[in-house]
């Protein structure tokens, strides 16, 4: 699954960070939170590595 926005692309890469154990879980929050304790890291990285080039920063934008 691609990201919709650079927020949920971002997101994803911080929660990509917790689940290899480079940043403390306890540090996530909001959307990132749900997505490390909701996605493995294999669908974490999918997301993550999207371009950002194209993307909006929200989704609604």
């Amino acid at each position: 699954m691609k990201a919709t926005s650079k927020a949920q692309q971002r997101a994803a890469g911080a929660a990509l960070s917790a689940k290899r154990g480079e940043t403390r879980v306890k540090d996530l929050q909001g959307a990132s939170r749900e997505m490390y304790d909701t996605m493995s890291e294999a669908e974490l990285e999918e997301m993550a590595s999207t371009s950002r080039e194209d993307l909006p920063e929200h989704k609604g934008d």
